[in-house]
């Protein structure tokens, strides 16, 4: 098990945070007092939008430094003051990063102070986006945030949820604390280059199924698919050849990725089986244990107090892969979600399902488990264990798919 570190999370580093201009940069003045008390010094650039909606006044209050506003500062370009703070920093956080900054960004602009700076730096990069969800979800806005992911840029979030205009959907900004949380897991600048998976073919399957009773109905559970998406997207970025299975979310498939979509258990099994031969299968799905004998022909009518349904048992996909044949499988990695004993019940499936690996979490908990964009767990396998606090799920998909990099040259 891995100790909690008791020091500041981010103590000693220099964060420069660069603000885009959109409404959620009054998030980002919660985000300085948050760095500063995970140990951090903060210093503040703003783009001509992000002074729109937040005062620069504001940041230097909760920063205790100057904030730099503009490429064209007399004073400060009198000693090239953008390459001296593009020096000072340990890292670059841009948030919030609006379509717009993305693209600037991705396309390698230098036309004011924030993407100078990004361009000038050697220092990690990490932005945090917030915009509409079609926004988010626009070919080129993908595009772009894979570009820069390609360059080794860390992306954190964004969450779905309500957004200012109204509407809902993914394009919220992450939560300072969870901002400072992927942050604090990124690795430092000059650590070991993290475990690559180039050559291997990986499968992930996500979200839930829905067993259907009737045209109208169906046996279904609240699964978002979000950390199975996640894990798929980690490992396309360490260069695996990733088949993506996916029951019916209203997910973006992650660049890189092969999607197949599913609704029900046999059919998830069948398009798993399909995907194989591996090198690794995740079984990251929420597949339902029981499934109607015979869905109704036509809409079940209310026609007495009770209603029984007669359900039989669906294929164990997980099971069944860890003990195929078929091909060069070298990990089979499960999940559990439990609402007690988890760590007692998490074992017995591991060993029951003869598994390598499971992942373990407390599901019907606030701030976690199903639907949330954040989570705790906790990854078991014959002789260990490692803990993973509270985080984004993003994070920790990064976080377990290194972890399955390591077991797999143990």
């Amino acid at each position: 098990m891995v100790p909690a570190s008791k020091e500041p999370a981010l103590k000693g580093q220099r964060i420069l945070l660069c603000v885009g201009g959109g409404i959620a940069a009054y998030k980002a003045l919660e985000l300085v007092r948050r760095l500063r008390d995970a140990g951090a010094s903060v210093q503040v650039a703003m783009t001509d939008g992000a002074q729109q909606f937040v005062t620069a006044l504001s940041f230097q209050a909760l920063s205790g430094l100057p904030v730099r506003t503009s490429l064209w500062d007399a004073a400060a370009e009198q000693a090239m003051g953008h390459l001296e703070l593009a020096r000072w920093a340990d890292r670059v956080v841009v948030a919030p990063a609006t379509a717009d900054l993305i693209a600037r960004l991705a396309h390698g602009h230098a036309d004011d102070l924030v993407a100078t700076l990004c361009l000038a730096t050697t220092a990690p990069i990490s932005i945090c986006p917030a915009m509409n969800h079609r926004m988010w979800l626009h070919p080129a806005t993908q595009a772009n945030v894979e570009a820069l992911r390609g360059r080794g840029v860390q992306v954190i979030g964004p969450e779905d949820g309500p957004l200012a205009e109204g509407e809902s959907g993914p394009g919220r900004l992450s939560e300072p604390a969870d901002i400072v949380a992927a942050l604090a897991g990124a690795a430092p600048a000059g650590a070991p280059p993290r475990p690559r998976l180039h050559g291997l073919k990986v499968v992930v399957s996500a979200g839930p199924t829905y067993e259907d009773l009737d045209p109208v109905r169906y046996l279904g559970n609240r699964s978002s698919g979000k950390m199975g998406f996640a894990i798929a997207a980690s490992a396309a970025r360490r260069g695996a050849d990733v088949v993506l299975v996916a029951g019916p979310v209203h997910l973006p498939t992650p660049a890189g990725v092969k999607r197949v979509d599913v609704r029900s258990a046999q059919q998830m099994h069948d398009a798993v089986f399909a995907a194989l031969p591996a090198d690794i299968y995740i079984g990251a799905a929420a597949v339902a244990d029981y499934t109607p004998r015979e869905p109704a022909a036509n809409k079940i009518k209310k026609s007495s107090e009770s209603l029984a349904l007669d359900l039989v048992r669906t294929p164990d996909i997980l099971a069944e892969v860890a003990a195929s044949t078929q091909g060069r499988l070298r990990l089979v990695v499960g999940f559990a979600a439990e609402t007690e004993k988890v760590a007692e019940y998490a074992r017995k499936k591991l060993e029951a399902k003869r598994l390598d690996m499971i992942v373990a979490n407390r599901v019907g908990v606030a701030g976690g488990g199903f639907e949330s964009d954040s989570n705790a767990m906790t990854a078991y396998w014959a002789d260990g264990e490692r803990e993973f606090p509270s985080a984004p799920k993003t994070q920790l998909a990064d976080e377990l798919v290194e972890l399955i990099a390591e077991r797999l040259k143990s």
